[in-house]
């Protein structure tokens, strides 16, 4: 069951990816470059998720999948700075 979550949260995240981008390309709103990069993170961190505890539970990404969740949250806070108004 775990696992389906697991799959599910990434398609999720990975789906938001997908349309911020896409609004992005379509209406050059910064702030949707700055989310759709985040939301890229936060799959790659989903993956590692999925990748530690269901595939290899042997090894220990738990580092990887923070340091993937920091750099997508400081690339969305980044944004957020950069286009204050």
């Amino acid at each position: 069951m775990a696992e389906a979550v697991y799959i599910l949260s990434t398609l999720v995240s990975l789906a938001c990816t997908v349309l911020l981008l896409r609004g992005y390309l379509r209406s050059r709103v910064r702030l949707l470059l700055w989310s759709g990069l985040c939301f890229l993170g936060l799959t790659l961190s989903n993956i590692l998720l999925f990748t530690d505890l269901v595939i290899l539970p042997q090894l220990d990404l738990s580092l990887w999948r923070s340091l993937a969740t920091l750099i997508a949250l400081i690339v969305l806070i980044h944004g957020l700075i950069w286009d204050a108004d």
